[in-house]
């Protein structure tokens, strides 16, 4: 189907007849001649002589090379048939913890002993990178929520902004429901059928304005899905301060963390160290992509190539009328083949002598 994608340009239509109303006249530098005899020289030829505007014929030429740019200006295209462009995936957020516990080392990552942190961003990372189709996005939480990576397809980038989260960026404190709140403005746009998040914490609530049970609520009313994990070795298992009673593990709120899941149809689990948060992310992966409404296209071929091609080739044939008069076209043209030659302009001057 052929289509104007600008057609609006057509109303710059009159403008050279507006220029030439409305400017004055251009003063060309040549000498005029007036002719006192002009009438008998109108009766000689049989014919008026030319005004000072070339006739409308004449204008022809510029009249078409004046429509063939504003044709091109306008965008002509020819659109085909509807092509359905189809999509899947889901549109996945993931909010990590970075309160101060977060720099607790007592995971294990390669025979290692590693913070929290390290250990989600290496893991979960490779989580990320590998969800292909899917439409991913980071939250960071502390005392407040922000949001790091909005949701897109690049999810090479998420990863990166991700390894560069540090401890303490975003307060010393755990806000878990202001956590969720964000996610639920971020993701009550997106189709219904694919709204995830994953909440990564090792402590519990003691922040920010939303209570997390709450919050999972009406993310549950906004159809979002919540898997929370807690992170974090078991309170005996966390070292010389482990022994004297100071574990972060200590903190964790897991019964908070199961009500979230339940609430919004997700699960919880618990990462105590690096093997289980791995086997957590093998859980995950099985995640199946959700169609979504699939999209329509109409492949567009420009045609403006056309019209211009057309108005360039007309200025070169207005150009060497102009600068080559004794070309074969200007000869055709030329106007002494239409008039009488100097010995019938003779016989012509006597007749008109013989009658006066």
């Amino acid at each position: 189907m052929f289509e104007l994608a600008w057609p609006w340009i057509f109303i710059l239509l009159p403008l050279p007849w507006l220029l030439r109303v409305l400017l004055p006249a251009a003063d060309s530098g040549e000498a005029a001649l007036k002719i006192g005899f002009l009438s008998e020289l109108e009766e000689l030829a049989g014919r008026k002589a030319r005004a000072n505007m070339p006739a409308w014929r004449q204008q022809i030429p510029f009249i078409a090379l004046w429509l063939l740019l504003l044709m091109a200006a306008a965008r002509p295209q020819w659109l085909g048939d509807p092509l359905p462009i189809a999509a899947s995936g889901r549109d996945l957020l993931v909010a990590v913890d970075v309160s101060g516990s977060m720099d607790y080392p007592d995971m294990r990552l390669n025979d290692e002993d590693v913070s929290r942190l390290n250990l989600v961003k290496h893991l979960l990372g490779d989580f990320l990178a590998s969800r292909q189709g899917d439409r991913v996005g980071l939250i960071l939480f502390g005392s407040r929520a922000y949001v790091q990576a909005p949701l897109t397809f690049d999810r090479r980038t998420v990863r990166i902004w991700l390894d560069e989260a540090k401890v303490g960026i975003a307060g010393k404190n755990t806000a878990i429901g202001d956590a969720i709140g964000l996610a639920i403005k971020r993701l009550r746009q997106r189709p219904a059928q694919s709204r995830v998040l994953i909440l990564v914490t090792d402590g519990a609530n003691n922040a920010g304005q939303i209570d997390p049970v709450t919050a999972a609520r009406l993310a549950a009313g906004e159809g979002v899905k919540i898997y929370t994990i807690g992170i974090g070795a078991d309170p005996n298992q966390g070292g010389s301060l482990a022994m004297l009673g100071l574990s972060p593990s200590l903190d964790l709120d897991e019964p908070s963390l199961k009500e979230i899941a339940d609430i919004t149809g997700g699960r919880y689990f618990r990462a105590r160290d690096g093997q289980q948060l791995q086997k957590i992310k093998q859980t995950l992966d099985k995640l199946e992509p959700v169609a979504q409404q699939p999209t329509q296209a109409r492949p567009a071929q420009t045609l403006y190539r056309w019209p211009l091609a057309g108005a360039l080739l007309l200025s070169l044939l207005l150009v060497v009328r102009e600068r080559w008069p004794n070309t074969l076209l200007q000869r055709f043209f030329k106007q002494k083949a239409f008039l009488p030659s100097n010995e019938q302009w003779r016989q012509r001057l006597k007749r008109l002598r013989r009658r006066r």
